[in-house]
């Protein structure tokens, strides 16, 4: 992986092909993004990596001490060692080689330019929560008898257990539970339209989370390089 771009799920809308075709998108404010440090393999980390940060922190003053809203004065630090005056409020980052460690500089801002129109990437978010759901809505079982007798059972999972032998529950046991709010991975998405003065990407497709989620966006794993061009053709 050698970018990646963080950014916020506005909602999805729709939009129209050259050849009139109707297609529903993901419209995600992009960026801008500070690089706050690089991770390289010869040096204590181990492995080599772009650390940035994302959105700045609220600033708030008060009888004369200045704080951020959601960080504390140790991550202020990591901030202004790395020359930025005002602190992010997300920090992650993202691996590359050693030889791609050189594109980066800390302090630089990353954009809606690292990724352009056409290109397949995937998407990263976290699914909507849906909370605790029982076997028959969560994993569609046909449920118990409601008469001749049954009671407290019919919307049951029935028997979990095994026998003397192996006297266990399996793993992966299809049980009633919390669902979804979970990291989730899109695939193979592509970049529709490159919005460049508000920062935002009009993606093919759904992306996991809900409005104003926080989204990572990053090259297809599976279709490394690839850019779809106007004539339909795939290309690298």
């Amino acid at each position: 992986m050698s970018k990646m771009i963080l950014g916020r799920k506005l909602g999805m809308t729709q939009i129209f092909s050259a050849e009139g075709k109707r297609v529903g998108v993901t419209v995600v404010q992009v960026g801008p993004m500070k690089v706050l440090a690089k991770k390289s393999a010869h040096g204590d980390d181990k492995y080599a990596a772009v650390k940035v940060g994302f959105e700045e922190a609220v600033r708030q003053e008060k009888d004369g001490s200045v704080r951020f809203r959601g960080v504390n004065k140790p991550e202020v630090g990591v901030f202004t060692s790395a020359g930025i005056e005002n602190p992010m409020r997300v920090v992650a980052e993202f691996r590359c080689t050693e030889t791609e460690l050189d594109n980066y500089t800390v302090g630089q801002t990353l954009d809606h330019t690292l990724f352009t129109e056409g290109e397949f990437v995937d998407a990263v978010g976290i699914s909507k929560g849906k909370g605790f759901m029982g076997v028959m809505k969560a994993w569609h079982f046909k449920g118990f008898k409601g008469s001749h007798g049954a009671h407290e059972t019919k919307r049951g999972p029935g028997s979990i257990g095994a026998h003397t032998f192996p006297a266990r529950v399996f793993k992966g046991k299809k049980m009633a539970g919390h669902h979804s709010n979970k990291r989730v991975t899109m695939q193979n998405l592509r970049v529709i339209r490159v919005i460049a003065e508000d920062n935002l990407y009009l993606i093919l497709g759904s992306i996991p989370g809900g409005v104003n989620g926080l989204i990572r966006i990053q090259p297809a794993v599976k279709k490394a390089g690839a850019i779809f061009l106007k004539t339909g053709a795939l290309t690298k």
